[in-house]
């Protein structure tokens, strides 16, 4: 890892609190990569079903975090209904960094400045070991889905589709 590339984020502090095995991926973050969670798989050799995004939105304008499949693509009208709302909207980048107290790029699902109510596509429970975004550009946490869900009180629902995001 370089100079500027730490272990120990509020991320990875929450998973050992939580005394969950995982292990840290290192992989060269572009940041004009269009989709960073594509990036992210081809840079570390894995298929992207198992590279999971983070997704920062407001459901009828409360915030929530979603996390997918870096292949699929959200649909906002079934992750509202998921979670028991109308509407879904992304944040802004700003608002999504506000929230999360991550840098876009580098937003993980775990250890969040406030916690939130997170949904986790359910495809992502097919795999053996997932990866999420470690809380810096660059910096990837590989782990069991079914421990992801655990430390995040997170529920599961399908709301993904094919492509896109």
């Amino acid at each position: 890892m370089g100079p500027a590339m730490s272990r120990a984020t509020p991320a990875t502090r929450a998973l050992d609190r939580a005394g969950v095995a995982y292990v840290l991926h290192v992989y060269d973050y572009r940041p004009g990569a269009g989709r960073i969670g594509l990036q992210a798989a081809a840079s570390l050799g894995a298929d992207p079903a198992q590279v999971l995004k983070t997704l920062m939105l407001l459901v009828d304008g409360q915030p929530h975090c979603a996390v997918l499949p870096s292949d699929g693509e959200a649909s906002l009208k079934r992750l509202a209904r998921a979670v028991g709302g109308k509407a879904a909207q992304m944040m802004s980048p700003e608002a999504a960094e506000r929230s999360s107290g991550y840098k876009v790029g580098g937003i993980s699902p775990l250890g969040q400045r406030r916690p939130l109510p997170v949904v986790v596509e359910a495809a992502a429970l097919v795999h053996r070991q997932v990866f999420v975004n470690g809380g810096q550009r660059g910096l990837q946490i590989r782990l069991a889905p079914a421990d992801l869900v655990a430390v995040l009180s997170a529920q599961t629902a399908s709301f993904a589709g094919d492509g896109g995001g």
